[in-house]
């Protein structure tokens, strides 16, 4: 497999089933979002905590089946998809992390150390995924369990920033209005 083809320099590229559209296109924005959101995770591991680190690990390989979901307009039932054990497992990790947690009392500043701060950022950016997505479907269909995922997602990695935070003895801040 080469990294160049030269097939994308007018502007075009390939979808999974080998259609070719503009890469300013809606659906290249929502996964080429989704591709930032796992790039940005994975500057976070290691985070010194082993299970946060296996669970981003989860995480990354989820978003790779986003990314495969989304950059296929007419799936077969055997590609891959977004499933709804995908977002169980990260409800199921929330419930547990939160165990952990102080209750929330106020908004927070996102921040505090380096884990927690990336954590956060990577929240934006999810988030920012989840708009790209939303945008995507009011004019193609989608997997409606991407949409689903990403809000999942971002309250994940909310809950990941303000575990590995705890975990390092970084406080809270909340803002001042």
């Amino acid at each position: 497999m080469t990294i160049y083809t030269g097939r994308g320099d007018e502007g075009d590229t390939d979808l999974r089933d080998m259609s070719r559209v503009s890469k300013a296109s809606p659906r290249i924005e929502a996964y080429g979002t989704v591709d930032e959101a796992n790039a940005l995770i994975g500057t976070v591991r290691p985070t010194g905590h082993d299970d946060l680190d296996d669970l981003l690990e989860t995480v990354q390989n989820h978003l790779h089946v986003v990314q495969a979901d989304l950059a296929n307009p007419d799936p077969d039932p055997d590609d891959p998809a977004v499933e709804s054990t995908h977002v169980e497992t990260l409800e199921e990790r929330i419930d547990a992390l939160d165990e952990e947690l102080e209750p929330l009392r106020s908004f927070i500043l996102p921040g505090g150390g380096e884990a927690g701060a990336r954590l956060h950022h990577a929240r934006t950016v999810t988030r920012r995924a989840e708009r790209r997505v939303v945008e995507l479907a009011r004019s193609e269909p989608i997997n409606e369990a991407v949409v689903t995922y990403l809000n999942r997602l971002s309250d994940l990695l909310f809950t990941l920033g303000r575990v590995a935070n705890a975990r390092d003895d970084e406080p809270e801040e909340s803002p001042s209005y």
